[in-house]
C-alpha cells in the first residue's frame, strides 16, 4: 500500500485504451491538428500507375527436317561419297536444315518434309520486340529410321532462360512431329547466330546454322537529324555505326563423307574431319555471285534450297554493314584487297571502352573463329569489282580440284546514284 504523496507505477495501457487512443489520433490528423500544430498538407490524390507499354511482337514459324543441296559442278569427284549417288537431279548433297513457313497452312508446313534449306533463313529483330519462335519438327525423308529431336539454340543471345535457350539438357527438344514455341525479347543489339543444339555437331555440320541480328533502338531516333539515313549497327550515340547497306554471311565447311554416311545409314568418327567445301551462306565460288533465290519456288533450279546470296553490291560512297558469322569449326580471315575494313564490334559487343573510348579495328583483313561474330563497315571505294575471300588459299577450292572456289565472292561498286535503295539484307 501506498501513500497519497508517493508516485505510483504507471498503469500498463488497455488495449481498449490504446484504440480509444489511436482513434482520437486518426481523428485529430483527419481534422487537421496533432498536438495542437495545423496540417496544411493538400487533401489526398490517387495515384494511377502508368499504363504498361506492350512490346511489339514479331511471330514466325520454322520447320526442320532434311533434303538436298547443290555444290558446284566443276568441283573435283570424289566417288563415293560426292556427288552422292541417291541424290535426286540437279542436287547432289544431303544435309538437315530449317525451313520459313510463316503464315502457311497445315498441310503446306507438312509438304515441306525432304525441302531442307542451308544457310537457314535470315532472321531480324528490332531491339524490345517480343520473339515467339515456333519449331515444328517434320521428321526426316531419306531417314525415317532416325527419330532426332530438333532445337533452335540462340547463340550468343543474352539472358536466355534454359527453357527457351535450345540446349537440350537443359530445356526441350521438339519430336518428329511436334511443335514448340520459344520466346526471346532481345535487350542487345547486334549480330548472332542460331542452330539446331541437338546431337550439335552432327546437326550444325549438315546446315542447321542461320544468322540473326538485333537492329537497334538509334535506327528510330537518327542521331543528330543525319540526313543520310536512320541505319546504325549499334546504339552508338555518335553515328559512327551508319550504314546504307548489309550483308550477313554465315560461314561453314562441308565434310561430304559425313553427309554421305548419314544418308547411306553408316557412323562418323568426327575426330576425322577433313573438309571437302568451304562455304558462304551455303554456296561456294563461283555460286556465291549468284542472286537470291526463293526456296519455295520449283524453277529456282539447283541453288533452291541454298537462297542467301553472299554478292555485295553498293554505290560508291556508300557504308555497308557486313555481318560475319562462323559456325564451322575451322579459323577463318576474311581479306578485301583494296578496302579499308573496320571491325566496329566483336560477338555483338561493341569495341568501346567503359570511358566511352571507342577501339575500332582497322584493315584489310578480319578474323573470326567458331562460333564467332563479327560487325564490320566499311566505304565503297570508287567503282569496279573488288574480291573478298579467305586469306588461307587451302580454303579457296571446290573438293580440292582445281580454279578457284570456296569462300570467294565480289564487291561490285557502281557509280554513286546508280542502285537504289536497299530493302533487305543482301539484296
Amino acid at each position: 500500500m501506498t501513500s497519497d504523496n508517493q508516485q505510483r507505477p504507471p498503469r500498463p495501457m488497455s488495449r481498449r485504451a490504446l484504440l480509444q487512443g489511436g482513434a482520437a489520433t486518426v481523428a485529430a490528423v483527419a481534422g487537421g491538428r496533432l498536438l495542437g500544430s495545423r496540417l496544411d498538407a493538400p487533401a489526398p490524390t490517387t495515384v494511377r500507375p502508368a499504363a504498361a507499354v506492350v512490346p511489339p511482337v514479331t511471330e514466325v514459324h520454322f520447320a526442320a527436317t532434311d533434303g538436298w543441296v547443290s555444290m558446284p559442278s566443276g568441283a573435283r569427284q570424289n566417288p563415293p561419297f560426292w556427288p552422292d549417288s541417291l541424290a535426286p537431279s540437279p542436287f547432289d548433297l544431303y544435309v538437315f536444315g530449317f525451313r520459313d513457313v510463316t503464315g502457311l497452312d497445315d498441310a503446306t508446313v507438312k509438304a515441306q518434309r525432304g525441302k531442307a534449306q542451308i544457310s537457314a533463313p535470315l532472321l531480324a529483330f528490332d531491339q524490345g520486340t517480343d520473339i515467339k519462335l515456333t519449331l515444328t519438327n517434320l521428321g526426316l525423308s531419306v531417314r525415317p529410321d532416325l527419330t532426332d529431336g530438333h532445337t533452335v539454340h540462340w547463340h550468343g543471345f543474352q539472358n536466355a532462360i534454359p527453357l527457351f535457350d535450345g540446349v537440350p539438357e537443359l530445356s526441350i527438344s521438339v519430336p518428329i512431329g511436334r511443335d514448340f514455341t520459344y520466346f526471346y525479347r532481345p535487350h542487345e543489339a547486334g549480330t548472332y547466330m542460331y542452330h539446331c543444339h541437338f546431337e550439335d555437331v552432327e546437326h550444325v555440320q549438315m546446315g542447321m546454322t542461320g544468322v540473326v541480328f538485333v537492329r537497334p533502338a538509334q535506327n528510330k531516333a537518327p542521331v543528330g537529324g543525319d540526313p543520310l539515313g536512320t541505319k546504325y549497327a549499334y546504339n552508338d550515340g555518335d553515328g559512327s555505326t551508319r550504314y546504307q547497306r548489309e550483308f550477313a554471311f554465315m560461314l561453314t565447311e562441308i565434310w561430304a563423307e559425313a553427309h554421305y554416311r548419314d544418308a547411306h545409314i553408316q557412323t562418323t568418327d568426327w575426330t576425322d574431319f577433313s573438309p571437302s567445301f568451304w562455304t558462304m551462306n551455303g554456296r561456294c565460288y563461283p555460286d556465291t555471285l549468284a542472286p537470291n533465290g526463293n526456296p519455295m519456288t520449283t524453277t529456282a533450279g539447283r541453288l533452291q534450297y541454298q537462297p542467301n546470296s553472299s554478292l555485295i553490291t553498293a554505290n560508291e560512297g556508300d557504308r555497308v554493314l557486313l555481318r560475319l558469322a562462323n559456325l564451322g569449326y575451322q579459323n577463318h580471315s576474311l581479306t578485301a584487297d583494296g578496302i579499308t575494313l573496320t571491325t566496329v564490334a566483336k560477338d555483338a559487343a561493341p569495341l568501346v571502352g567503359r570511358d566511352g573510348t571507342k577501339h575500332y579495328l582497322t584493315g584489310n583483313s578480319v578474323e573470326i573463329g567458331p562460333g564467332e561474330s563479327r560487325d564490320v563497315l566499311f566505304t565503297a571505294p570508287s567503282p569496279g569489282t573488288y574480291l573478298l575471300y579467305d586469306r588461307d588459299y587451302g580454303y579457296l577450292n571446290n573438293g580440292g580440284g582445281g580454279g578457284y572456289g570456296g569462300q570467294l565472292t565480289e564487291i561490285r561498286v557502281s557509280p554513286a546514284g546508280t542502285l537504289g535503295p536497299q530493302t533487305t539484307p543482301n539484296s
